[in-house]
């Protein structure tokens, strides 16, 4: 059993969904820019999820993905449907491409819509990038096509991540780093190095709380590392004088575990840190 086995098993599809709702444009433009510069977003967007639960009924259990529809209007005035499909759990799936094209067909088969499919890998091997499903039989012959990427890619080119004002470079980085990095102490100390981004790029309150929270799910630390984790917030939450509000969804999970949990302080919206942790 592996270091991060005494933890519950990471709920993949959570925090991808919560990003893509939250930063969807910025998710277009950061990993999609080609597609980004079709969308009319002056005209804005919404999540069609009854539309995509209907034709993802009955799908193969066992594995995790982060499926999101939305509809877009392009700047010719059309409407479209933009799915994205993220493989999640990052082990490479031989039926991807199959699945890709399922779901693209019974979308257009029940609403008789332009759909767009996207995916994302967030796997680690170089070599599967799937982009086609194709299928030819005596004559009878179908290819289709459809836009990736690659989270991977992004790895020979980290300082553009770590200099993008585009915030769901953030996003990018946590899900690179949670699934190269496996020492749990140098996993701790990778998230807080991004939670620590979070005040350098001068987010408000509310971006930081969300991203806190992706970044919180994606990179999980095994329990005994929580007293080490919390500390190393406290210490920027005071080098940065911010609110610890910002934190209260995950670091006070975590203190109350520990003998000594903090003190809310009302009129400065801050915690007093504990006396002792552990």
């Amino acid at each position: 059993m592996s270091d991060q086995d005494d933890r519950h098993r990471a709920d993949h599809d959570s925090p991808w969904k919560m990003a893509l709702e939250a930063y969807f444009k910025e998710f277009l433009e950061l990993l999609f820019p080609t597609i980004n510069q079709h969308v009319d977003w002056s005209k804005g967007y919404s999540f069609l999820d009854k539309e995509l639960q209907q034709i993802t009924v009955g799908a193969e259990s066992g594995r995790r993905y982060a499926d999101k529809l939305i509809k877009v209007y392009a700047k010719d005035g059309s409407e479209t449907w933009v799915l994205i499909h993220v493989e999640v759990q990052g082990e490479p799936e031989v039926e991807f491409s199959e699945r890709m094209f399922t779901y693209q067909y019974r979308l257009r088969d029940r609403y008789a819509m332009e759909v767009v499919s996207l995916a994302v890998l967030a796997d680690t091997r170089k070599s599967f990038r799937p982009t086609t499903f194709h299928y030819e039989r005596w004559g009878c012959e179908l290819t289709f096509t459809f836009p990736m990427a690659k989270l991977i890619d992004w790895e020979g080119n980290w300082v553009a991540l770590e200099t993008s004002d585009n915030v769901f470079a953030l996003v990018v980085m946590a899900q690179i780093q949670a699934k190269r990095v496996k020492n749990s102490a140098t996993r701790k100390d990778t998230k807080v190095a991004l939670i620590k981004l979070l005040y350098e790029r001068g987010y408000n309150r509310e971006q930081i709380l969300r991203l806190f929270n992706i970044i919180d799910w994606m990179i999980q630390l095994p329990k005994r590392l929580d007293p080490d984790f919390a500390q190393a917030v406290y210490a920027i939450q005071e080098e940065k004088q911010s609110y610890c509000q910002i934190w209260c969804m995950s670091i006070r999970r975590r203190l109350c575990r520990i003998d000594h949990p903090p003190v809310l302080h009302p009129e400065t919206e801050r915690y007093s840190r504990p006396a002792s942790v552990g």
